[in-house]
């Protein structure tokens, strides 16, 4: 029985929901999403929020999509409203960001400039040549994106250089011994 599923999503000032032919559609300042509710679930506006209610006899694994599905339409309602945000940090000696329109364009210590094009509906924002700011409503792809700016230099574990996300703690290895028998 799903515990998560069956706390309301309440709605917003300033956002509007739409249930119709088994698609929510959230609409708000920062933008517009939409979700297809898996079979075996249905969502209501009742009251000011979104109940998220099953079907077990549709499907065996109704429970848990239910809360799957109120927690993706929460994060839904919230990427509207206020938007989510992942920071990433440059480390190494030249290593450096800047952004041009939709284009981010980083110096890894490669011999070319690694140029990423933002999807539509994400914003990059560069602090201080090393800092790393995306945002966007989606929240699964604010995660991708920063996921894939980050793989074109991971940290490396001896010198900590490469992009890491702000919150994240490298292990570091102490290296050789220089002369030891």
């Amino acid at each position: 029985m799903s515990r998560v599923g069956k706390v309301p999503v309440k709605i917003l000032q300033g956002v509007k929901v739409e249930i119709k032919d088994g698609t929510v559609k959230v609409e708000g300042p920062k933008g517009k999403l939409s979700h297809k509710l898996p079979r075996g679930v249905n969502a209501k506006i009742e009251g000011g929020s979104v109940l998220i209610l099953r079907d077990d006899q549709i499907a065996n694994n109704a429970s848990s999509l239910q809360g799957l599905t109120r927690t993706l339409v929460h994060n839904m309602v919230h990427g509207v409203h206020v938007g989510f945000t992942r920071e990433l940090d440059i480390v190494g000696v030249g290593y450096r960001a800047a952004t041009k329109g939709s284009t981010l364009t980083m110096t890894l210590g490669y011999s070319h400039p690694v140029e990423y094009q933002m999807p539509q509906g994400i914003t990059a924002k560069v602090e201080n040549n090393t800092r790393v700011v995306v945002t966007g409503a989606d929240k699964v792809l604010v995660g991708m994106v920063a996921a894939k700016i980050r793989s074109f230099k991971k940290p490396e574990p001896y010198q900590g250089k490469g992009v890491k996300y702000v919150d994240e703690h490298i292990i570091r290895k102490q290296g050789k011994a220089a002369g030891a028998k």
